[in-house]
């Protein structure tokens, strides 16, 4: 079955959002090449996942529905995946670059002796072949490479592609596939998850309130977080903030942190380092507010402005609580 095959990344019967945004790509990447979207679904109880995929476009699901894929873990979900590709060969096998996603494709990639295109921001089809837009050098610049080969694969940055709009009516042919290993061939296993409770989700977040060295303290994200509140938002950290103790590690935006591309990122008294302009300088519009007007930041921004962060944030969430009738 010549196809391009989309795994659908999913956690407790409930897909990431990335893994909608890589249905989109791997429907126009289909349609290039002329061959059904089929979506790749593992795990426990998944029909809703299922009827989601095509809701999101998929034109077939594969669905493995065993306890054994419960819980991801590299081992039974690579094998799967190998056994499906050897059984079906895809031209193409796309996911979102979240953990697992990254994880799963560049063993399947080794295991099938084929490359792998991480992390891309455009994907398109030349010549029958995969060409993508990456960041390169800590997001210095961007590279473009070409793929090819008997399968192709690819991981999709998050938020760097829109999902598709859904259709509700839509529905199609579910194919059912068997583990590959039996819970005694996998060597590791799940003894419980722990839920970080009010943790943040900057890679899903739209909106990133994000501040550095200037807030001056821990008390200094005040301002920061009020603003991210009004307008529901989430908020970011350089690493010298998060160095300086003011605020945890999970909020830290850079080539160390997280990668992000949100559709507004506010970055309030922080430089504007190489570093963190590497997890966040695919964001769609960037709005800077530094004392500093040669902050490098600056250069990166669509919009500027020069001041005291402590007077500028409150000023735009009062101005934003006006306007959204908040």
């Amino acid at each position: 079955m010549a196809a391009v095959f989309v795994y659908v990344d999913q956690f407790a019967g409930k897909a990431l959002p990335v893994s909608w945004e890589a249905l989109g790509v791997g429907k126009q990447i289909a349609g290039a090449l002329g061959l059904p979207v089929v979506a790749l679904v593992f795990g426990q109880g998944v029909d809703s996942v299922v009827a989601e995929a095509f809701h999101y476009g998929a034109d077939k699901v594969i669905k493995a529905d065993d306890a054994t894929l419960k819980d991801y873990r590299l081992d039974p979900f690579v094998a799967l995946l190998d056994k499906l590709i050897a059984e079906h060969a895809p031209a193409v096998v796309l996911a979102g670059a979240s953990t697992r996603g990254r994880e799963l494709l560049a063993a399947a990639a080794a295991d099938n002796d084929a490359g792998l295109l991480a992390d891309v921001t455009e994907l398109s089809v030349d010549g029958g072949n995969l060409k993508a837009t990456r960041p390169a050098y800590a997001g210095k610049v961007l590279s473009t490479a070409v793929n090819s080969g008997a399968v192709q694969f690819a991981t999709l940055r998050s938020r760097a592609f829109p999902a598709p709009a859904t259709d509700p009516s839509r529905t199609g042919e579910v194919i059912t596939a068997a583990p590959a290993l039996s819970e005694d061939q996998i060597g590791t296993k799940v003894e419980g998850i722990e839920e970080v409770k009010g943790k943040v989700n900057l890679t899903d977040a739209g909106i990133i309130i994000s501040a550095g060295r200037g807030v001056g303290s821990a008390d200094g994200f005040a301002p920061v977080r009020e603003l991210a509140e009004v307008l529901g938002g989430a908020v970011g950290a350089s690493r010298a903030a998060v160095d300086a103790g003011w605020i945890p590690y999970e909020h830290q935006v850079g080539q160390t942190g997280k990668v992000v591309s949100p559709n507004l990122y506010i970055a309030a008294g922080l430089s504007g380092s190489i570093q963190h302009q590497a997890g966040m300088r695919t964001s769609k519009v960037i709005v800077a507010v530094n004392k500093d007007p040669d902050a490098p930041i600056f250069k990166l921004a669509r919009y500027g402005i020069v001041g005291d962060l402590f007077k500028v944030l409150p000023a735009l969430s009062e101005v934003f609580k006006k306007k959204l009738g908040k």
